[in-house]
């Protein structure tokens, strides 16, 4: 629920309005003239207070609301007061603010012409006098001025929501160009690079073999390096070319990242827990992110013998945690790198939390929290 101009919450400020209304009105009850039998001062006092407390309801139900307001200021005539329908023409100004024109212009004709029938009902026996009271009651003029305030306030809003949806589609569209931008970038940049790395070491492997000599494992790494650079490579450049359409990895490519971490002597599992569901494309790649660079980091900087990985499906969340027996402790302040920042990067621009810090008993400890926005 939004908040206006000083601060106060909308419904708040229609529940305002609608006692401050229903109070004015039962007050120039009290103190004006009736034309009807006592029996009837009770009904009109209540339809004083319904007509003014309706107007709570006026944003959430404009139309029933301009219905309830006329009804209740034809009543209250009928019951003898004199009362000008204040209410009605706050439930006008609501209606038109909506776009309910023709509903309104409708309900306000029905309302003008009974008035007058409702201050013959009162005990006017004067035909001018009951038109004139009904006059008195629901001013044409402050009428047309409720609807247009209102009419005039919804083409405002009208154009303030089509010039925020202009600068929403002029700030996707630079975004659009700039992802095209560094894909280009990326592209000149890297992949020829990556490309020699990739065939030397394809090239090195296959001679050494063909010779019968045992291939080092640094060289093995080295090829299965140049292999995932390249695949990561290409999927980031299918990305940002179709805006996320094709999304390179996520939940599902979880498990690969942790069989690849075993192969290379870390003792890693993966534990999933919670009833799995549909989750946005950008938190499965959040997650798989968050893996990889946990992973990586314990491979080459925690000197870890175990890790173990854990997602935990939530009804409105995803939670992960990625563990190791590293050689960290409480006592040592890690340096935050590239890797740790650009997670909780990502984290926080999901509106998530992230928690990376030495456990207490040795080891260190990635933990995280992603909102997820299930459909009901």
């Amino acid at each position: 629920m939004g908040k206006g101009r000083f601060g106060v919450r909308a419904g708040v400020r229609d529940w305002l309005i609608a006692v401050g209304v229903a109070a004015a009105l039962l007050v120039t009850g009290l103190s004006g003239q009736r034309h009807s039998a006592t029996g009837l001062d009770l009904l009109g006092y209540v339809l004083l207070a319904v007509g003014g407390l309706a107007l709570a309801a006026g944003r959430r139900a404009p139309v029933p609301v301009l219905a309830v307001t006329g009804l209740c200021a034809v009543g209250y005539q009928a019951s003898g007061f004199d009362v000008a329908a204040v209410a009605y023409l706050f439930a006008v100004y609501a209606a038109m603010r909506a776009g309910h024109r023709f509903i309104t212009v409708v309900t306000s004709v029905a309302v003008l012409a009974a008035l007058p029938l409702a201050a013959l009902a009162s005990g006017l026996h004067d035909t001018g006098e009951a038109f004139a009271q009904a006059r008195g009651a629901l001013e044409i003029a402050w009428l047309i001025a409720a609807g247009a305030a209102g009419e005039a306030l919804r083409q405002a809003e009208r154009r303030a929501d089509e010039a925020e949806r202009t600068r929403e589609e002029t700030a996707r569209r630079r975004a659009d160009e700039e992802r095209l931008h560094i894909a280009r970038e990326l592209h000149d940049s890297l992949t020829h690079q990556i490309s020699v790395i990739k065939v030397q070491s394809e090239v090195a492997v296959h001679v050494a073999r063909k010779r019968g000599e045992p291939v080092p494992e640094a060289l093995l790494a080295i090829r299965e390096a140049g292999r995932e650079a390249a695949r990561e490579l290409r999927a980031t450049l299918e990305a940002l070319r179709d805006d996320d359409t094709t999304p390179p990895h996520g939940l599902d490519h979880v498990p690969e990242l942790v069989d690849r971490a075993s192969r290379t002597g870390l003792h890693a599992t993966l534990t999933i827990e919670g009833h799995r569901h549909d989750v946005p494309a950008a938190v499965g790649r959040t997650v798989y992110r968050i893996v990889q660079e946990s992973l990586t980091n314990i491979a080459r900087h925690a000197d870890a013998t175990t890790a173990s990985v854990r997602i935990d499906y939530r009804p409105d969340a995803v939670a992960l945690r990625v563990d190791d027996n590293g050689k960290a402790t409480p006592d040592t302040t890690p340096t935050p790198g590239i890797g740790l920042l650009g997670m909780r990067e990502r984290v926080t621009a999901l509106g998530g939390r992230l928690r990376a810090a030495p456990r207490g008993r040795g080891g260190f400890t990635v933990q995280a929290e992603l909102p997820v926005e299930r459909a009901s």
